[in-house]
């Protein structure tokens, strides 16, 4: 379900992952003040506005990633980028399991085609 908010549109998220998204642009407020840097300096080198980067410190989920990554850019933490999703510990419980995605029939060869099309013939016999 998506929320419309004056124009805009905003995604309906589970409490679980707001409350992510807010920690993580609280991290990142605390990382700019522990630099000492103000959020004009962040938001100009960034190149988004402060109401932007406003938004990116309180979390707010419909500001897009490559805009949260800039920013982690600027406070030099886009290392930090690599740790996401690192650890799948669903996806290798399923290939434990045996579960693997359906595999497509070989492609015919145009050769194969070729034969198993009906001659003109065949077909006005």
């Amino acid at each position: 379900m998506i929320n419309h908010v004056m124009g805009r549109t905003s995604p309906n998220l589970l409490p679980r992952i707001s409350r992510l998204l807010q920690k993580f642009g609280g991290n990142l407020k605390l990382a700019r003040l522990r630099r000492k840097y103000s959020a004009e300096t962040v938001a100009l080198r960034t190149g988004i506005t402060r109401r932007t980067l406003s938004k990116v410190e309180h979390g707010d989920p419909a500001v897009a990633l490559g805009v949260y990554a800039r920013v982690m850019q600027v406070l030099r933490l886009e290392d930090d980028l690599a740790q996401l999703a690192v650890d799948d510990v669903l996806g290798r419980k399923l290939q434990d399991a045996g579960l693997t995605p359906r595999r497509r029939a070989p492609k015919k060869s145009s050769a194969n085609r070729l034969q198993d099309t009906p001659s003109k013939n065949e077909i006005e016999g």
